[in-house]
């Protein structure tokens, strides 16, 4: 899965929304660093583009860049010969490009991000060489902070400023029509609205929020952004932010707490993107903690106890964060990790049947009810429960293979597909009034019905408990777990 982010980052300056004037200022910086060779420092709150203005600004200019993330990579050693280097050296081009008069092509844009977070002995001196850098350079450096006066004197005094405002929900919502629109994504403007409203003028949280309520969708409403609101306090994304990067030991498992995932996705979440973002050594200590975690997580699958759960995410969450020495910076491209050995349009087939099945829409049915589907038939056990599962949403090999992790060609999974089609044929049967009367009839003489299978009774009684159940509650049409009582 592609971050939106990314994809749909501004590609020149004039696609840039919202911040008119900073966005002016920053391009008359450019146009005219010849004249006075300052570098700049850009700054404002997290996620309205300051990053993506400094790589848009580059391309209209023509320029190559060079990225250091002052964060991770800031001590004076490290800097000098980095960024250093970048920011005294002309790109082979540009020499060429100056043989022959041209006095900008060739120009490096030198971009440190969270230039702010340089402080303390850890630095090693890492503010001091910053300093010194912008001060000598031969190419144009873009300092990217998220506040200002966290800065030395002596480094805001070397540069000029330029301040990004908040993006206002006037300014989002274009955005996000256009990505709906690119997406194929027919939507309601009150969703969106609604996106907009909610990350108050945080672009990169709303562009992060609309990926995560419209995928699996082709149309977009309000109640899937309210719902989304409720159930949902912190995304993936965001959650790796905090995990693998952010905050502490304490403050990552209350993020956990927060994210409308099973233990077991997240888990699978942290892993697939822990060597995106620790070195060797932090990485060594983080694996301790999720080869704990997934400890737990058998546990729960061998004794069906949910309660284990907690120590699960006390490994995936605050045990991977602890195991980080130092906070990191900048963007990391995440990945969706492989939840089931099948493709995922296999996936979307069964949660298109117990959406249709259950009533309610194919992205609850994936959040929803996959997942404890997938707990409860792990390797097929309880058999009578698999066997109800694939009876009512009508599964064969290749579903049950998916949702309980054993081979779709193995004897286990084949015998339950074949159950299952028998119950459908017994209630085919049951429930024709009397068309198949008298070929039944003949079978029933020849069979008698003791001989029932424990997983047809099973079957059985468990949909009469779900259509009484149903009766029951007809008003909470909302619960995202509704569709687990269609076989229980």
């Amino acid at each position: 899965m592609v971050d939106w982010t990314e994809r749909y980052r501004p590609q020149s300056l004039s696609e840039l929304r919202g911040n008119n004037k900073a966005r002016d200022a920053f391009r008359d910086w450019a146009t005219s660093w010849d004249s006075h060779r300052e570098a700049v420092i850009v700054y404002g709150s997290p996620g309205i583009g300051k990053t993506s203005a400094a790589h848009a600004l580059a391309n209209d200019m023509g320029w190559e860049t060079v990225e250091l993330n002052a964060s991770d990579q800031r001590t004076a050693d490290v800097i000098e010969r980095f960024a250093g280097r970048a920011a005294h050296n002309a790109t082979l081009d540009g020499s060429i490009a100056k043989q022959h008069g041209d006095t900008t092509a060739g120009r490096q844009l030198v971009i440190l991000d969270e230039a702010d977070n340089i402080h303390g002995n850890y630095d090693r001196g890492g503010a001091s060489a910053i300093t010194r850098l912008v001060k000598s350079s031969g190419q144009p450096i873009v300092l990217i902070a998220n506040e200002f006066y966290d800065m030395s004197r002596g480094l805001r005094n070397a540069c000029q400023e330029i301040e990004f405002r908040d993006v206002s929900k006037r300014s989002i919502v274009p955005v996000l029509r256009d990505i709906c629109r690119r997406e194929e994504i027919e939507f309601e403007q009150d969703a969106l609205d609604r996106i907009a409203e909610t990350n108050s003028g945080d672009l990169r949280g709303a562009v992060n929020d609309l990926q995560a309520v419209a995928d699996g969708k082709t149309h977009l409403k309000l109640a899937d952004v309210v719902t989304s609101d409720r159930d949902r306090s912190m995304g993936l994304f965001p959650f790796l932010d905090a995990v693998l990067k952010e905050q502490s030991a304490q403050d990552a498992l209350q993020s956990a707490y927060a994210v409308d995932e099973t233990p077991d996705d997240l888990t699978k979440w942290v892993e697939n993107n822990l060597l995106s973002v620790y070195d060797t050594r932090e990485a060594v200590r983080a694996y301790d903690f999720l080869a704990n975690a997934d400890n737990w997580l058998g546990r729960v699958r061998a004794t069906q106890n949910y309660s284990y759960w907690r120590y699960t995410t006390d490994n995936l969450a605050a045990g991977v964060a602890a195991a980080r020495d130092e906070k990191k910076g900048g963007w990391t491209r995440f990945s969706r990790p492989q939840f089931w050995p099948s493709s995922d349009a296999t996936g979307d087939e069964i949660c298109q049947r117990i959406a249709e099945h259950g009533g309610m829409s194919i992205d609850i049915a994936r959040r929803e009810v996959l997942p404890y589907l997938s707990a409860m038939t792990y390797h097929c056990k309880p058999r009578e429960l698999t066997v109800a599962m694939a009876a009512r949403y009508e599964l064969n090999e290749k579903h049950v293979s998916y949702i309980t992790g054993s081979g779709e060609t193995t004897n286990k999974v084949q015998s339950i597909v074949e159950d299952a089609n028998a119950i459908r044929e017994d209630q085919v049967t049951a429930h024709s009034d009397g068309a198949f009367e008298a070929s039944a009839a003949t079978e029933t003489a020849e069979e008698p019905t003791e001989q029932r299978s424990s997983a047809e009774t099973a079957v059985s009684e468990n949909t009469t408990t779900a259509e009484d159940a149903a009766a029951e509650s007809d008003d909470e049409t909302d619960d995202g777990q509704a569709g687990l009582s269609d076989f229980f």
